[in-house]
Parts: C-alpha cells; sequence; structure tokens
C-alpha cells in the first residue's frame, strides 16, 4: 500500500506566485482547493488569499506559502502543484496521481 504523502509544489510554481506577489506588492498566498462539480465529478479551485486558515496544510519555500484545506487534501495526496507555460497560456496545474480521469480543460477530474 502506498503512503499517502502530502503534495508537493514545484519550484517552477513557487518562482511563479514569487513573480505575481512581486507584481502586485500585496504578498499572497495561493490557495489549491478541491470541490465537487466540473465536468468529471472534482474540480480544482486554485486562487490567490491573504492568509491561511487554522487547519489548512502550509507549503512554504522562499516565503512563498500554498495552503490546501484539510478537506481537499486527501484528494490531492502525492500530487504535484507545477506552473505550465504553453502555447494556450500559462497556468498552475496539478498532476495528481489519484484521478482516474480528468477533463481536457486540466481542471477537472474523476476518482
Amino acid at each position: 500500500m502506498d503512503l499517502a504523502l502530502p503534495p508537493k509544489v514545484s519550484d517552477r510554481a513557487f518562482a511563479r506566485l514569487a513573480e505575481i506577489n512581486a507584481e502586485t506588492g500585496e504578498p499572497k498566498a495561493l490557495r489549491v482547493a478541491v470541490e465537487g462539480g466540473g465536468c468529471s465529478g472534482f474540480q480544482y479551485d486554485i486562487k490567490l488569499e491573504d492568509t491561511p486558515a487554522a487547519d489548512d496544510l502550509v507549503l512554504e519555500k522562499d516565503g512563498q506559502k500554498v495552503l490546501i484545506d484539510e478537506v481537499s487534501l486527501p484528494f490531492l495526496a502525492n500530487a504535484v502543484i507545477d506552473f505550465t507555460e504553453e502555447l494556450i497560456g500559462a497556468r498552475f496545474v496539478i498532476e495528481n496521481p489519484n484521478a482516474t480521469s480528468s477533463c481536457g480543460c486540466g481542471t477537472s477530474f474523476s476518482m
């Protein structure tokens, strides 16, 4: 049985978050959550937020913070939060080994 580990955040994702915070001048944390809905059953909700909640897992590097609430945590076990730049645009992405399928947009998945 695989041990469920907290998600990892790539250096690219932390670097992009640092760039965003430098551009705005207002340091924010990146909130990654899993919600019901989307075309495959669950969807990722990725947004900037001011402060962590009491029960958040806080992943931190070089002063940059990624927040994950305890309800979303089991859905993101062993996942990698990354940042990608493609022809269709630049965005934060989740590489989730728990997802059995995902939709074309990459924000919705099923387990």
